[in-house]
């Protein structure tokens, strides 16, 4: 369920190439993976993606909203405290890396995708909270602090080299054994 949700998201999230971001999936980090990035002018975003199973067919859409109050997510069954935090982390670690990485000060905004579920927005919070459709809505929103075109080629360039590490493999040169 977790792929399937990551991959839900993630091609919802590719759209906002149309929109000029840049989108990564499956961001390597020290130890960890943030599940999607993505920049353009109205910032950077880090993504992590919770798939959750929804109630049996055959139940009313209300059993297939979570309720936000801003500091936890209020399922039919369950309440879940976990997730914010961790989207909090990955997001601060980003920043930092980035940070260092390009030289100036870079802001990220954490978010939380929940594939498939209504949200019932309660309470505002820094952690933005979306059922991975129509991500343009949030990550179109004007930013205060729009990024130049400079900063997103320089985020641009360091994002490509940690994504882009691994050699193919089908360019190998094969080793010659002597008989």
């Amino acid at each position: 369920m977790a792929l399937d949700a990551e991959v839900a998201v993630g091609q919802e999230l590719n759209q906002l190439m149309l929109h000029g971001y840049r989108v990564y999936h499956d961001f390597p980090c020290d130890g960890f993976n943030i599940d999607h990035i993505l920049f353009g002018p109205n910032g950077v975003f880090a993504v992590e993606t919770k798939g959750k199973a929804k109630p049996a067919k055959g139940s009313t859409k209300q059993e297939w909203k979570v309720a936000f109050d801003g500091q936890a997510l209020q399922f039919p069954n369950w309440t879940e405290r976990d997730f914010l935090p961790q989207a909090r982390r990955q997001a601060e670690w980003l920043a930092k890396w980035l940070t260092s990485a390009v030289g100036e000060q870079v802001q990220v905004k954490p978010v939380l995708a929940i594939p498939g579920w209504y949200i019932d927005r309660l309470k505002p919070s820094d952690v933005f909270l979306f059922n991975g459709k129509n991500p343009l809505a949030w990550a179109g929103i004007k930013s205060a602090t729009p990024l130049s075109d400079s900063l997103i080629q320089r985020i641009a360039h360091q994002v490509e080299q940690k994504c882009r590490d691994v050699a193919p493999s089908g360019y190998k040169e094969e080793k010659k054994t002597l008989k």
